[in-house]
């Protein structure tokens, strides 16, 4: 007998829907639920290495967490990694199986894949006692409807309850959430249970009134108003998303341990990936994190992180363009910290070989490091342990490049010149000895009186994060009639909202 399931759709792009997903899996593992995550199709540049070595999106990781189970492929079918605006790499149960153009894929591609999807589901309901779905974007998107595997499409398949959260904090929700259900046909409508809204800042009996009258409208209830919270928000799905100069990441409150703090620039380079390898930086206090797009703004860093990249030929062009390949190959000359990960390593080197992704063969790289890469067509997808300043260090790996060093010390799988450091390693600041090793070395080469917390734990601060959603779903949602939902699905005799979709 299947378990029971939800899906928790959106009424936009990031109204919230993984964190109530992670949520919701997090209260119910803590009232002895065994519970898995699950969304068909993702399209994100934040990607991880499951232990089996299959990529999926961070975001259901993250919830895989929440559920206190190992992340699988099953979790996440399919995963679609953008290489610009008009192609993605499409990643099928853990591996890249091709390049395909929006047009391709939504062409036939995507609902060719339906039964894989629906199969991975299954699988997860046969062996947990619920699975909580979550959409992408808009379940009304009636352009896509056809072909659609990741909202209503996998909803009316599985006949999952849907329930649909809308971000007040942008404005326009009731609209939103009405609108959502009225462009929906009458068979998809059926599965819509209710609404959750989410980021709401002020009193709720205010928003009382509104609720009632939505009820009215679409006959269906709100399951739980969240209020705004500061710093909730798990590993962002949508690198592209992200925006760039001046974005400072979530940084711990807690004063600095030394006298001085640390400040961290990231360059926001295009088709930026797995940029949340900076968040265990973030997490120390006296660590300031923030993204930037021009070369001054490197000037009164003490350390410069160059992120990974689905794109590391484009990357290193648009460093040269902006004037910022010069400013880091003054720093490195100048025994000034930088880090480069995954691209960011690549782009550090002295020359790439790329008839893979850019498929523009040698390259100059920025010749700071002794390392020569060259693209291969199969994807090195890892989980390397290791020891590195003397602490050992976990991370996992994501790259096509595969990069020969000539000298320099050893550093991880890469290596280190002066002050300059490169590694594919992703997640290896998440090793709390080796990152508090690591900014030792930097807060001496930037001349800073920073000392790292002792006792920072980052594993303990996600912990906390994902504890704290699923104190928001228990304190602020109607959990009894969340229940109901996940397992019995949805109330029958739902009424029909017109126009419905258009025929």
């Amino acid at each position: 007998m299947n378990g029971g399931g939800l899906l928790v759709a959106g009424t936009t792009s990031d109204a919230g829907k993984s964190v109530v997903t992670a949520g919701v899996c997090r209260w119910l593992v803590r009232q002895g639920v065994k519970v898995a995550p699950f969304k068909a199709q993702n399209m994100s540049l934040n990607s991880f290495v499951t232990r089996e070595g299959a990529e999926i999106g961070r975001a259901q990781a993250m919830q895989a967490q929440a559920c206190r189970v190992e992340p699988t492929a099953l979790m996440n079918p399919v995963l679609l990694k953008p290489g610009g605006e008009q192609s993605s790499q499409v990643v099928l149960l853990g591996k890249p199986v091709g390049e395909l153009s929006a047009r391709g894929y939504h062409g036939g591609r995507q609902q060719r894949l339906l039964g894989t999807v629906l199969d991975c589901l299954a699988e997860l309901r046969g062996t947990y006692d619920a699975v909580i779905c979550e959409g992408a974007g808009s379940p009304a998107e009636i352009n896509l409807r056809r072909t659609d595997i990741v909202n209503m499409g996998i909803a009316r398949n599985a006949r999952l309850p849907v329930l649909v959260v809308g971000d007040i904090d942008r404005g326009g929700v009731f609209a939103s959430f009405f609108g959502t259900v009225a462009l929906l046909s009458p068979e998809d409508q059926a599965l819509v249970a209710g609404f959750l809204v989410n980021k709401f800042r002020g009193d709720v009996s205010l928003l009382e009134p509104g609720l009632d009258m939505l009820h009215g409208l679409t006959g269906r209830r709100t399951y739980g108003v969240l209020p705004f919270r500061h710093g909730l928000g798990i590993d962002e799905e949508d690198g592209l998303r992200v925006s760039l100069r001046g974005t400072v990441r979530e940084s711990n409150t807690a004063p600095p341990v030394g006298d001085d703090v640390l400040r961290v620039a990231v360059c926001a380079i295009p088709l930026m990936s797995n940029f949340t390898d900076v968040d265990a930086l973030a997490a120390e206090p006296g660590v300031v994190v923030r993204f930037v797009d021009r070369p001054e703004e490197l000037a009164d860093a003490d350390l410069v992180v160059i992120p990974g990249t689905r794109g590391t030929v484009r990357a290193l062009e648009w460093l040269r363009e902006r004037g910022l390949a010069d400013a880091l190959r003054r720093r490195a000359a100048e025994r000034r910290p930088v880090l480069g990960i995954c691209g960011g390593f690549q782009i550090l080197g002295e020359h790439i070989e790329d008839d893979v992704e850019s498929r523009r063969g040698r390259v100059e790289g920025l010749g700071v490091l002794p390392v020569r890469v060259r693209f291969a067509p199969e994807k090195i997808l890892t989980r390397p342990e290791g020891t590195a300043l003397g602490e050992r260090v976990e991370g996992y790996e994501i790259h096509h490049g595969v990069a020969e060093v000539t000298g320099g010390e050893a550093f991880l799988d890469g290596c280190r010149v002066g002050q300059t450091w490169g590694t594919h390693w992703h997640g290896s600041l998440e090793s709390d000895g080796f990152r508090r090793a690591f900014l030792r070395e930097v807060a001496a080469a930037a001349g800073r009186r920073f000392v790292p917390a002792p006792d920072t734990s980052f594993a303990a601060l996600r912990e906390e994060q994902l504890d704290r959603l699923g104190d928001l779903i228990e304190q602020h949602a109607d959990t009894d009639a969340l229940w109901r939902l996940i397992e019995s699905g949805a109330p029958q005799g739902l009424p029909f909202i017109p126009p419905g979709a258009p025929a």
